[in-house]
């Protein structure tokens, strides 16, 4: 039996102001919108050849759901932007005014330097020596706040 996780929900504060944010300045694409009800909406954004894997961005319906934006892994880093080419993405996303909270550094599984999304989400910008390869860091970082 064949699987694979299709979609991650990243909790939002408003869909317009996250899909601009994933778009315009990490690049992705917006692969759906559509409209479900007057206050709820399927949006799914991907990077470019993700592969299928999206971020399903759903607004928070309730206060209890409103406080975990931006803190959806306890602080640590929530998502690995793997890419093939670390420093023209690590320029483009500075030029873009990503929020990176370290420098870059170079580690025996490759290239990584944490940022914050708009929401405070903390994301590995990740080239590892084999881009794809399934091996993952032994122990990795987390976002100190």
């Amino acid at each position: 039996m064949a699987q694979r996780i299709a979609y991650l929900t990243l909790l939002v504060k408003d869909y317009d102001e996250a899909i601009a944010y994933y778009t315009d300045v990490l690049g992705f694409q917006l692969i759906e919108d559509t409209t479900l009800s007057n206050e709820k909406r399927w949006v799914l954004v991907s990077p470019h050849h993700a592969g299928g894997t999206c971020l399903l961005l759903a607004r928070a319906a309730n206060q209890e759901q409103a406080r975990q934006i931006g803190n959806q892994a306890g602080g640590r880093v929530f998502l690995f932007l793997h890419t093939d080419n670390f420093w023209q993405d690590y320029h483009k996303m500075l030029s873009r005014r990503v929020q990176f909270i370290e420098l870059p550094r170079q580690e025996p599984y490759g290239w990584v330097a944490v940022f914050e999304d708009l929401y405070g989400n903390c994301w590995d910008l990740l080239e590892m020596p084999a881009f794809g390869s399934p091996r993952a860091p032994t122990s990795h970082g987390c976002c100190d706040r």
